[in-house]
């Protein structure tokens, strides 16, 4: 019986770290299942990348300047056809796979696993699998301690300077980023928050700051 041979995983990598944008070059170079069609250094360039190309996996970073990698998998989440993510971090901490599920992420791999099971993550992905480590699913529905606890690091600094009345000119121009792409994580910032405005999200920024919260 003849065996047909299985096509090549298009895959498009977005990393912080130049070494580790070459060492994906070099890895797939070398593994006849894949055939990575770019790399970009943050999430906003990755999403240009979603715009323009077709490819079946993205291997993203979690902490990427200008938009990271919970922002990527947000404006992603509700796109028809996107691209299934795999998240590769160093990042120890032990809840980011729970909220890469949460947030309809692929998979997660920690940069502390070999060069093979990172090839073999994306592998899983692209078959239409799911790859973990150890998760307590049940956690994933727990309610946070305070209302700000469901935004990221950089959605949490954007809130406070909507808190002390900044423009989207102004918070661009002070983060280096795009008015575009303030006005995207302000948008995650009134949905997670369950509020229409810049006015309701300040007034949940200041009630969290009364009961001696943290905006950090």
């Amino acid at each position: 019986m003849e065996t047909r041979e299985r096509p090549l995983v298009d895959v498009f990598v977005a990393d912080k770290s130049p070494l580790v944008r070459m060492a994906m070059k070099t890895l797939m170079g070398a593994d006849p299942r894949f055939n990575l069609l770019g790399t970009a250094e943050d999430g906003e360039l990755f999403l240009r990348a979603v715009e323009r190309l077709t490819f079946q996996v993205g291997v993203i970073g979690w902490t990427m300047p200008y938009m990271d990698g919970a922002a990527v998998l947000e404006a992603l989440r509700h796109r028809p056809q996107a691209p299934r993510i795999l998240v590769y971090t160093g990042d120890p901490d032990p809840a980011i796979p729970r909220r890469v599920m949460d947030l309809g992420g692929a998979g997660f791999c920690c940069k502390s696993e070999s060069p093979e099971r990172l090839l073999a993550a994306i592998d899983t992905v692209a078959r239409g699998h799911m790859t973990f480590p150890y998760t307590d699913v049940g956690r994933l529905s727990e309610r946070p301690a305070s209302p700000l606890d469901v935004l990221t690091a950089r959605e949490r600094e954007l809130l406070a300077c909507l808190a002390e009345g900044q423009s989207n000119a102004c918070i661009a121009a002070r983060f280096g980023i795009s008015v575009h792409t303030v006005k995207f994580h302000l948008k995650n910032v009134f949905g997670k928050l369950d509020v229409s405005n810049r006015a309701g999200a300040v007034a949940v920024f200041l009630a969290n700051a009364r009961r001696g919260g943290s905006a950090a």
